[in-house]
């Protein structure tokens, strides 16, 4: 998968959802999308992230926007995820880093002096052609979610 970068257009991908429905880009043709890249379900800054997002989706369906949340893990992380802290923004897993990857969201990390393999925490704006329109790097996780909408 190609590496995307700001003004073109990101090739269609697909990914399983928490009830392990497939899902692709393609499926929200006509919308713009929020991609956001997390590191894992269930974790403090994740979890702020995520309920924050879900809490300003009616926001974002005005603005014809789409919110999409993708880390590893599988459909039962992010089931029990979503039932756990009613979130009803879309979640998809991706368990090879594949996607990841090619947003530039996956890599050598380090935490406590360890280093490691991880998702980096980065959001993308594509337009309603999946045109790349906005990246934001280095996210902290409280406020990102209106961060985001007002840049729409």
């Amino acid at each position: 998968m190609a590496k995307i970068s700001l003004g073109k257009k990101v090739a269609n991908f697909t990914l399983t959802d928490k009830d392990g429905t497939a899902v692709s880009l393609q499926s929200f043709k006509g919308k713009r999308k929020v991609i956001y890249f997390y590191p894992k379900d269930d974790t403090p800054g994740c979890t702020i992230e995520a309920k924050e997002f879900s809490e300003a989706l009616p926001k974002f369906k005005r603005k014809k926007t789409v919110v999409i949340g993708i880390s590893g893990g599988t459909d039962k992380t992010k089931k029990k995820f979503c039932d756990k802290y009613k979130l009803s923004h879309v979640l998809l897993t991706d368990p090879d880093f594949l996607v990841a990857q090619s947003f530039d969201s996956y890599g050598k990390k380090k935490f406590m002096g360890r280093e490691y393999m991880g998702i980096f925490r980065k959001t993308f704006v594509l337009d309603e052609n999946d045109k790349l329109v906005a990246v934001f790097d280095d996210v902290t996780p409280k406020g990102h979610a209106e961060e985001v909408l007002k840049s729409l």
